[in-house]
């Protein structure tokens, strides 16, 4: 039995925390990879600045206005991927930042997709490896995560019994949100550094907000 699209359905700060912990498998390319998210941010549409779809409806962005549960991937600094699912109802345009994993599976596909030799902890640790390791792009948005004949699938969900919320990673506006989640004691997080400071110390958490 598959994962039922209620539970993704609510808005991007309850829904985020349950993706902690959860797997997202992926068979492009005909090789599998699988990993396990450990971190995660939430978006929450027209009512963050800090979302692509806080203007609105564009080409870009379209499939966070429909059904929860879609891929969304969109193009960052000329050269890197990036990975969402959308949430909430049609309409709302919520989504959640996949940010980093721990490959379960795949290991030596994952580091074949990367220019550079990286530890297995740094195969998926940060947005664009995430998905590097994947082997998502941009033709990859619109895919359903829920339907279990999609190459790419969301697989189990949490949420995890404790885990850590902090500021978000590298937006201008509204900054100072605590809507990063991630689990403690996990070597693939990836680093808080906006602005070059040191990592913040997260607030711990033992329920979904």
């Amino acid at each position: 039995m598959g994962i039922d699209r209620e539970l993704l359905a609510g808005p991007a700060l309850q829904v985020a925390p349950t993706l902690l912990g959860a797997t997202l498998l992926s068979r492009l390319e005909g090789a599998e990879v699988l990993v396990r998210v450990t971190e995660v941010e939430a978006y929450e549409g027209a009512l963050d600045p800090a979302s692509h779809a806080f203007r609105g409806p564009t080409k870009r962005n379209a499939v966070m206005f429909g059904e929860a549960g879609r891929l969304y991937c969109y193009f960052v600094y000329g050269m890197h991927w990036c990975a969402n699912v959308t949430c909430g109802r049609p309409g709302a345009a919520a989504a959640v930042l996949f940010r980093a994993a721990e490959i379960l599976d795949g290991e030596s596909v994952a580091q074949a997709r990367t220019t550079t030799r990286l530890s297995a902890v740094k195969l998926a640790s940060g947005p664009a490896r995430l998905a590097r390791a994947l082997g998502l792009t941009g033709e990859c948005t619109g895919l359903d995560l829920l339907d279990p004949r999609s190459p790419v699938q969301l697989t189990a969900l949490g949420p995890p019994a404790d885990y850590l919320s902090g500021p978000r990673v590298g937006v201008a506006a509204a900054a100072e949100h605590p809507w990063r989640f991630w689990l403690p004691d996990q070597p693939s997080v990836s680093s808080y550094r906006p602005g070059g400071k040191k990592r913040i110390t997260g607030t711990r958490q033992t329920e979904p907000l």
